[in-house]
């Protein structure tokens, strides 16, 4: 007896397993000037090795490969793949005793055609097909992993390996803390049944058991709640890494990346090429780190991100590349910020803003954790000025209101001094949020006033300016107004950061602000090409990196008046942290050379190859660099990136654990030419405390 078994083409290795509750993404054709032309392996009519191929108008074509239950993979699923209204469309038949997986099907681009994908009206985004998995104990000494046992296993013999980790009275043979051991026992069913746990319905009765090995006294118990300090953690990382919490972590790293591989590379074609590690100074941008090389004066530097290998890429005609990027920069750390840290680093040729944003918008819907909800493209956009002018700060947190308002005009006959002074002033400017419930609660914010009691405020303020206040600001009873005055380039990022501050502060006596459970993306774009330098006001530096290109309506303004000129920047933001940065990138060799050398007085000769490369017919290009890291700890919750990271730096940039960077003797740098001279009073030695 047979049955007929409906399974759907996608060009990745997948399995029809099921079908989550999880929105279809837009069409596949991410950036978009790019086409896709249908895909489709078999036809009605022909043969192949998986079965024999019927016609049917209900679902789409499928290249299969029938294997036997050695395989381990569960026949589930097939049945319940989608269907589709796709014309040309394929059934396999199959037995009822094998089981069916999917062959990868690459797809190559030809020659003057577009890359071969699938077109939207296959229908394959609304359903997530995952291959189907192998048992735990596959390869491995255990027939099970101990999570996965249910009442459906009672009587059987089964292999267990693992730690014991709690010891119940009389239930459990103590053993030492946390040792791993292999059990062989036989399920039985419970006279007592724990809905707490997965495995509350069953028991485990060992026939024997065998200590594999044993350990010392641990330095904290591996138990979720036990509160552990930060360094010990860190020093005994290979003991934290045990807890649930970075179990879960890691493995949804891992799950992203893998699907994000799988969107990128499977289903739009983009390479994964691996660029050097071992690179020159690039001018500008962060502190890098440096490698001798064993020539007198000569070192590497580490690159702070692949940003010329991949624009190199682009002029080699690679078209798409994408790539897990390890990058490096020599600064201080930060709780988001790492010396070491991992970018999703995308590039692509012929592609605009709008491509770029497209792309990414749809790689984030389709890897997003199916438990932590839905991603719904597309995300709103906002430019520099107006992130600046409603929230103080170039990555606002639209989780909440509290916007900053311009109040100026209800002081414009005030009798204050310092608000006077400051609208006499250019480019002055008053300022003011309206902090709900503020008042109520500011007993406990402890705020300070540094120029006028509150008392003395209110006498002076007439009013008519005290109604009209209330009224810009939309202020309640039981609201706290803070206001401050200055020019808009200080006052602005002043109240940005006392806006983000009272959020905390009120969170931190109960009062809701934000969600936590909230997901809230942003892109701000038109952001300005160049800053005045803080050391040296009169100079300008680049306020993304040198090789954005600027908008082209400002393009005249490059050569003229470059403090004008907004480039084609774009960041991403999630709840108000940037979690991706990217451009269009420069890619006439002429115009790059004038911004090194007239607009940020560089010397050229340090970018000789990328300029040579630029003026050998390098194609519009554009690109994205997306922080993996900070992206993972805002899905998890996590306080810092080093909760995402395997074996991450303390605050210091030092590894615990082992104790880098470490002392190198006289005698191992000596063929590198180098020798340490200490600086006066200080002597090699010291800890990361």
């Amino acid at each position: 007896m047979s049955c007929k078994y409906t399974a759907l083409l996608q060009s990745v290795l997948l399995a029809t397993l099921r079908r989550p509750p999880t929105p279809r993404p837009r069409a596949c054709g991410a950036a978009r000037r790019t086409s896709f032309s249908r895909c489709s392996s078999l036809r009605a009519g022909s043969s192949s090795a998986a079965g024999r191929v019927l016609p049917s108008p209900r679902v789409c074509a499928v290249n299969v490969q029938i294997l036997d239950r050695e395989d381990r993979w569960f026949e589930r699923g097939a049945r319940e793949a989608c269907k589709s209204t796709t014309p040309h469309s394929t059934e396999v038949e199959a037995s009822d005793t094998t089981y069916i997986r999917p062959i990868v099907l690459p797809f190559h681009p030809s020659p003057g055609k577009p890359l071969n994908g699938v077109r939207r009206s296959c229908q394959v985004w609304g359903h997530h097909i995952y291959p189907l998995p192998t048992t735990h104990g596959r390869f491995t000494l255990r027939t099970h992993s101990c999570g996965e046992l249910r009442t459906a296993h009672l009587g059987e013999e089964v292999t267990l390996c693992g730690w014991v980790q709690y010891v119940r009275q009389d239930l459990f043979q103590p053993f030492m803390s946390v040792s791993p051991v292999m059990v062989t026992p036989a399920c039985s069913c419970l006279t007592h049944v724990s809905s707490a746990i997965l495995t509350g319905e069953i028991e485990v009765h060992a026939n024997n058991v065998e200590v594999l090995n044993i350990c010392q006294k641990l330095p904290f118990e591996i138990k979720d709640f036990v509160k552990k300090s930060e360094g010990l953690r860190m020093q005994y990382r290979y003991l934290d890494l045990r807890s649930s919490q970075m179990q879960y972590n890691l493995r949804l790293r891992s799950r992203l990346v893998m699907k994000m591989r799988e969107y990128l590379c499977n289903l739009h074609g983009f390479v994964d090429v691996e660029t050097p590690t071992l690179f020159k100074r690039t001018p500008g941008g962060a502190k890098e780190f440096v490698v001798p090389s064993g020539e007198p004066g000569r070192f590497y530097s580490l690159p702070q991100s692949p940003q010329q290998f991949k624009q190199l890429l682009m002029v080699a005609g690679i078209d798409r590349y994408f790539q897990l990027a390890r990058c490096y920069r020599d600064e201080g750390s930060k709780p988001d910020r790492q010396p070491e840290f991992t970018q999703v680093d995308i590039e692509m040729s012929f592609t605009d803003q709008a491509g770029i944003r497209d792309l990414v918008e749809g790689l984030l819907q389709y890897s997003w954790p199916e438990e932590k909800g839905f991603v719904s493209p597309p995300f709103p956009v906002m430019t520099y000025e107006e992130a600046m002018r409603d929230y103080g700060v170039d990555k606002p947190d639209t989780r909440f209101e509290m916007k900053l308002v311009d109040i100026s005009g209800a002081f414009h006959n005030t009798q204050i001094q310092f608000l006077r002074e400051a609208l006499h002033q250019p480019g002055g400017s008053i300022q003011a949020i309206c902090v709900p419930q503020g008042a109520v609660s500011s007993t406990h914010m402890h705020f300070s006033f540094s120029h006028l009691p509150s008392d003395n405020f209110g006498r002076l303020l007439p009013d008519v300016s005290r109604q009209q206040l209330l009224q810009m600001v939309g202020a309640e009873p039981g609201d706290l107004i803070l206001l401050t005055a200055g020019t808009e380039g200080r006052v602005r990022p002043l109240l940005g950061r006392l806006r983000l501050q009272c959020a905390d502060l009120l969170e931190g006596h109960s009062v809701k602000v934000r969600d936590p459970s909230a997901f809230h993306f942003l892109w701000v774009v038109d952001f300005p090409l160049f800053l005045p330098k803080e050391d040296s006001p009169e100079q300008l530096e680049s306020a993304h990196h040198p090789f954005t290109a600027p908008v082209p309506e400002d393009a005249h303004l490059l050569y003229s008046q470059p403090h004008k000129v907004r480039g084609q920047h774009y960041d991403l933001v999630l709840n108000g942290s940037e979690i991706g940065g990217g451009s269009i990138r420069i890619h006439s060799a002429s115009e790059q050379r004038h911004v090194l050398d007239t607009v940020l007085q560089e010397d050229p000769s340090l970018l000789s190859h990328l300029l040579e490369a630029l003026d050998s017919g390098a194609p519009p290009h554009g690109g994205i660099a997306l922080g993996l890291d900070r992206l993972l700890a805002i899905i998890v919750g996590a306080s810092s990136i080093r909760d995402v990271i395997a074996f991450p730096k303390s605050f210091r940039g030092h590894d615990l654990m082992s104790h880098a960077p470490d002392f190198v003797s006289e005698e191992d740098l000596r063929p590198y030419h180098i020798k340490v001279t200490w600086p006066e009073g200080l002597t090699p030695g010291g800890e990361d405390q």
